[in-house]
C-alpha cells in the first residue's frame, strides 16, 4: 500500500481529530487502527506478555512527518518521540527536498551477523582455515534450524573467520552471515550460532564461549541522498551547513551531537514501528567509529552546480514482522501508515528521515539558530508546567519568547500578571 499524498499543506494547524481523519483517508486505516492511536495503545495484558514484572505502561506522543518523497513515492512517517520540534523539522526538510525530487534511497540485502567465540587454540590461523573447509556442512546445519526463513528466500549466505589477540590468548571469531528477509533476525541468528557451536568445537579443538548476534549490522546498510538548490537555500546557508558538517567531522564532541540529531529521526521511527531502538542506535554509533575515530553518519558537499548534496549510510537492523512489530497495536498501525512492504523499504525510510533530520538541524544552526523552533514548543511546556491553561498557554509562551526568558518561574510571574 502506498500513501496517496504526503504533501499535506497546513496539517500542523489542524485539530487532532481533523489530522486523524486525513490520515485515515490517505492511508485507508480501519476504525480499529484509528482507535489504537486515540486510546491507550498497549493493554496491561499485552504488556505483561512482552516483558517481566510489569506494573503498567508508559505512553509517548505519536506524530506524523509529512511531505516525504522517497524514490518517487510519497510516505507519511509515524514518529514516536518526546522531544519537541523533531517532527516539524523532518517535515520541513522533506518539503524542501521535494523541490529537487525528494530522497533517493537504497539498501543492501538484509544480512545480519552471528558471532561464535572460540578459545584455547594453539594454532588459531590453521583452525580458521580448517573451519572454512567445512563451510557447506556448517551452512546446511545452520539452515536446518529455521526452514521457514529458508523457504522465504533467506538463510545463511556465508561463513567467515577472524583471529583476534586478547589477554587470554588468540580468539577465533566465527561470523555466520544470515539473510533475515523481513525479520530483524535476532532470534533466528542466535538459534543458528547456538546450534553450530558444538560442531565448531569438534572441528577446531577449541572451546566456545559467546554465541550471539552482533548489533554491528554493517552488512545490512541503508543509504539515502538528497539535493537542495542554491537558489532555495542561498549561498550563505549552504556555506554554514558545510562548515557545521566539517566541524563534526574533525571534532568528536561536536560529532556526538551531530549523530544524535540524525538518530532523533531514526529512533523515533524505529520506536513507532516496534523495533529495537537500542540495537539500531548501537549499530549506528559503532558504524560511525569504524574508521578508527568517530565520524558523522552523513556527508554534506557541493556539486558542480553549487547545490548542496547530502548523503547518509547507516546500519538498519529492523524488521516488519515478529516481535513488538506484530504484538503492539500502535506499531502495527504505524507500519500500515508507512505502507512499507519489506524491512529493506523500512530501512530506506529510516535513512531518508535521518538525512532530513540532520539537514534541518544543520540549517537551523547555520541560520536562525537551533533554539528558535525548539523553544517555541518548549515555552508552551513551561507555561503548562507553571499552571497556564486554555488561551493563556499561548499568551504566556509568546511573552516568554519575546522577552527571551523561557523559565517556569518567569511563566508563573506572567500568569499572575495576566490573571490580574
Amino acid at each position: 500500500m502506498s500513501v496517496k499524498n504526503s504533501r499535506l499543506s497546513g496539517f500542523h494547524r489542524k485539530e487532532l481529530e481533523e489530522r486523524l481523519e486525513i490520515i485515515r483517508s490517505e492511508c485507508d486505516l480501519s476504525d480499529e487502527e484509528i482507535s489504537s492511536l486515540l486510546k491507550k495503545g498497549l493493554s496491561n495484558q499485552d504488556a505483561d506478555m512482552m516483558i517481566e514484572n510489569v506494573v503498567g505502561t508508559y505512553e509517548l506522543p505519536v506524530g506524523i512527518a509529512t511531505n516525504f518523497m522517497i524514490n518517487g513515492e510519497d510516505y507519511l512517517i509515524p514518529m514516536v518521540i518526546e522531544e519537541s520540534s523533531v517532527v516539524a523539522a523532518a517535515s520541513y526538510a522533506a518539503k524542501l527536498a521535494r523541490e529537487g525530487g525528494g530522497f533517493s534511497a537504497s539498501t543492501t540485502e538484509p544480512v545480519m551477523i552471528g558471532q561464535i567465540q572460540i578459545t584455547g587454540l594453539s594454532n588459531p590461523h590453521g583452525a580458521r582455515v580448517e573451519l572454512l573447509e567445512h563451510t557447506s556442512e556448517l551452512i546446511e546445519l545452520a539452515n536446518e534450524q529455521d526452514p521457514v526463513l529458508v523457504e522465504h528466500g533467506g538463510g545463511v549466505v556465508g561463513l567467515e573467520g577472524r583471529v583476534l589477540e586478547s589477554s587470554f590468548g588468540p580468539y577465533l571469531i566465527v561470523h555466520l552471515l544470515v539473510d533475515c528477509r523481513d525479520a530483524m533476525g535476532a532470534n533466528a541468528v542466535n538459534t543458528m550460532v547456538e546450534a553450530l557451536a558444538p560442531r565448531i568445537e569438534d572441528i577446531t579443538g577449541g572451546r566456545s564461549y559467546l554465541r550471539i548476534l552482533s548489533n554491528m549490522a554493517d552488512r545490512r546498510l541503508a543509504r539515502a541522498r538528497v539535493a537542495f538548490s542554491s537558489d532555495t537555500l542561498g549561498e550563505e546557508t549552504i556555506e554554514g551547513i558545510i562548515q557545521a558538517y566539517e566541524f563534526a567531522r574533525v571534532d568528536p564532541y561536536r560529532c556526538a551531537t551531530h549523530n544524535k540529531g540524525i538518530m532523533n529521526g531514526v529512533t523515533a521511527v524505529v520506536t513507532a514501528t516496534g523495533n529495537d531502538t537500542r540495537a539500531v542506535e548501537a549499530g549506528a554509533h559503532s558504524y560511525a567509529a569504524t574508521g578508527g575515530g568517530y565520524a558523522p553518519l552523513t556527508r554534506w558537499e557541493r556539486d558542480s552546480k553549487g547545490d548542496l548534496v547530502g548523503s547518509i549510510e547507516i546500519p538498519v537492523a529492523v524488521g516488519t514482522i515478529g516481535g513488538a512489530t506484530s504484538l503492539h497495536p500502535v506499531a502495527k498501525t504505524a507500519l500500515n501508515i508507512l505502507g512499507v512492504e519489506s524491512s529493506s523499504e523500512l530501512g530506506m525510510v529510516l535513512a531518508s528521515v535521518g538525512l532530513a533530520q540532520n539537514f534541518a538541524a544543520l540549517r537551523a544552526l547555520a541560520s536562525e539558530g537551533i533554539q528558535k523552533g525548539h523553544m517555541k514548543l518548549h515555552a508552551k511546556n513551561m507555561a503548562v508546567s507553571a499552571g497556564a491553561s486554555g488561551d493563556l498557554i499561548e499568551k504566556v509562551a509568546d511573552k516568554m519568547i519575546s522577552d527571551g526568558k523561557i523559565r517556569v518561574d518567569y511563566a508563573k510571574d506572567l500568569i499572575k500578571k495576566m490573571n490580574g
